[in-house]
Parts: C-alpha cells; sequence; structure tokens
C-alpha cells in the first residue's frame, strides 16, 4: 500500500509543479488581451478563451496537488485544536464518505456530458472561440480521476499514520 501511495503522490506533485507554470502564460496573455482591448482597440475571443482554458486547467489539475500538500481550505479554527486521533478520524471518515463519493460522483454525471462532447468534436458557440470545446470538458474527468488516486493515497497514508 505504501509503494501505491507514493506513486500517486509522486504523479500529482509532478502534475502539480507543471500545472503551476500554467500561471505566467495565463498572466501574460491577460496582458496581452488587456493591452489588445484598450491599447490597440482591438479584441480576440479566442486568446480570452485560452486564458479560461489555462484557469480552468490550473484548477482542476491542482485540486490533487492542494489534497496532496493538505493546503484545501478546512475551518481550522476547530481542526488545530483537535488531538491527532481525532484528526485523523475527520480526516479517514471525511475521505470515504465524502471525498471518493463526490469524485465518483463528478465522474459518473460528466463521463457521457464528456464523451458525447468528444466524439461531436464540440467547438465555441462563440464566432472566433476555439475549436475544441471538448478538451475543456475533459478536465472535469481529470479533475475527478486525480482527485480520487489522492483520495486513495490519503486513506493509506492516514491508515499508516504517516501525515501526522
Amino acid at each position: 500500500m505504501n509503494i501505491i501511495s507514493k506513486k500517486i503522490d509522486f504523479f500529482n506533485e509532478k502534475i502539480g509543479i507543471l500545472t503551476s507554470y500554467l500561471c505566467i502564460p495565463m498572466i501574460l496573455i491577460t496582458f496581452l488581451v488587456a493591452f489588445m482591448r484598450y491599447v490597440l482597440d482591438f479584441g480576440s475571443i479566442a486568446i480570452q478563451e485560452i486564458i479560461i482554458y489555462l484557469h480552468a486547467l490550473i484548477f482542476t489539475i491542482g485540486a490533487a496537488y492542494t489534497l496532496k500538500n493538505n493546503m484545501h481550505v478546512r475551518i481550522d479554527i476547530f481542526y488545530n485544536k483537535f488531538s491527532i486521533r481525532k484528526k485523523k478520524f475527520i480526516d479517514f471518515y471525511g475521505t470515504i464518505f465524502f471525498l471518493i463519493p463526490t469524485c465518483l460522483l463528478i465522474f459518473i454525471t460528466s463521463y457521457n456530458y464528456v464523451l458525447s462532447s468528444i466524439l461531436l468534436l464540440e467547438s465555441s458557440k462563440e464566432s472566433g472561440g476555439l475549436p475544441i470545446l471538448y478538451v475543456l470538458k475533459i478536465y472535469i474527468l481529470l479533475l475527478s480521476l486525480t482527485l480520487f488516486l489522492q483520495a486513495i493515497s490519503e486513506l493509506f497514508k492516514n491508515y499508516n499514520g504517516e501525515n501526522y
């Protein structure tokens, strides 16, 4: 179990770091859009959609990285005061009863939605938009898969007492 957890952690760590580098082009492209609009009086839907795609990718793929590094949102005013045993209990059962079912629900309910988008090669409804809307929808499945894998890793680590 420990080797599985380490492989999942390694994967999500590397993907999370790589994804974080997307912030730089997203910022530069946002600056470019503002410059083009307000200085050159020119707009581009496709370039604006690239920002949306990058933003979505950073958040969806970054979710597992955030969980792995224990940087997700938690009500710390209560959690910090709990004993290690109580924290392990909350994390273990929270993962089993909330996180894993949520990941499965997202995957199951979005699978056909994403698949039909891929099969149709769905594109942006905006004129001049990107012809790859289905790629944006694939991020939904990536979110649920990477977060599910990290949840499994967290369960193993919690069970072995590695997180505390």
